[in-house]
């Protein structure tokens, strides 16, 4: 999918009594968004389309591929002072 390819936003009723119109034009590379009292909760797209977002994004310009393929390893393990469990509790607060 091209970052810049056009979508249309359609309620879940207008989808379904103009279903052929809508598959048309996803077919001609657009994407639609359906909607269920105006919140989005599902799009599609052609299967044609990319799956690949990254690749997208740096195709667009819009993101930089990282400068190296290779994964920074800490030489050691961090220990951790407290339970884990603690810490995300602490987060949630």
């Amino acid at each position: 999918m091209d970052v810049a390819t056009t979508r249309a936003e359609v309620g879940i009723r207008e989808l379904k009594n103009g279903l052929s119109k809508y598959i048309e034009r996803v077919r001609a590379g657009e994407e639609v968004i359906v909607t269920d009292r105006g919140h989005p909760v599902a799009r599609l797209s052609s299967v044609d389309a990319s799956q690949d977002r990254l690749a997208d994004l740096v195709s667009a310009g819009l993101v930089r591929p990282p400068a190296s393929r290779e994964r920074h390893v800490p030489k050691r393990r961090i220990k951790a002072k407290a339970p884990v469990s603690d810490l995300v509790a602490e987060q949630r607060r």
